[in-house]
């Protein structure tokens, strides 16, 4: 099998690599540039909304980030990242709720974009300091998404944990921070990293 991974180390690509190095798959990168490589005519076939991460796995294209992690658990069931019966209903509600509520109520703030009182029923995550408030529920609770057990539904919900206490976008509260420590102390994480890290710094 041969996979494809179109990336730029200063993307949400990060992600993805993290996936990728939890799951154990070899993979192929193709570094892509914003504005040049990322918006020519063969990639837009491959993700016509030009932007990255994207794989392609044996001629299967999967793009956005929740996806593709979601994607390498089954893919790759011998990492054990896949959710157990039990543990599914928590793997897809956190693992969707942060490509959902989370993702749409950081952006917005940090475009400083604020849901006016009166229309937070009409914004899927009402406003940014409930989602906070959820996500501080959550990890007061329970070590990982699914409880006591790392799943591949943690790289995706951590990263915009990781990121959010990294770069302010969220408040330090302790689980966060707590939770944070836990993913960023993986080996996979560590690697992942370590790959984007030299070639941020080989590029300038």
């Amino acid at each position: 099998m041969t996979l494809k991974f179109y990336t730029n180390p200063m993307s949400r690509g990060q992600i993805a690599r993290w996936a990728l190095h939890e799951a154990g798959a070899d993979y192929e990168q193709i570094l892509l540039d914003y504005g040049t490589s990322m918006k020519a005519d063969d990639y837009l076939k491959i993700n016509p909304m030009g932007k990255v991460p994207a794989i392609d796995h044996d001629g299967k294209i999967v793009t956005e980030g929740a996806a593709i992690c979601a994607y390498l658990a089954e893919a790759f069931p011998d990492a054990g990242l896949a959710p157990t019966a039990a543990e599914r209903a928590d793997y897809y509600r956190w693992l969707f709720f942060a490509a959902g509520p989370i993702e749409a109520a950081i952006t917005n703030r940090s475009l400083g974009f604020e849901v006016p009182l009166d229309k937070e029923m009409t914004a899927g995550y009402g406003n940014f300091d409930r989602v906070v408030d959820v996500l501080d529920s959550k990890l007061q609770s329970d070590d990982y998404v699914c409880g006591s057990r790392f799943t591949m539904a943690d790289v995706y919900f951590g990263a915009q944990i990781i990121w959010g206490t990294q770069f302010g976008t969220l408040p330090k509260r302790d689980s966060f921070v707590a939770y944070a420590k836990r993913l960023t102390d993986r080996d996979a994480h560590k690697a992942a990293k370590a790959v984007d890290d030299a070639l941020i710094a080989e590029n300038g």
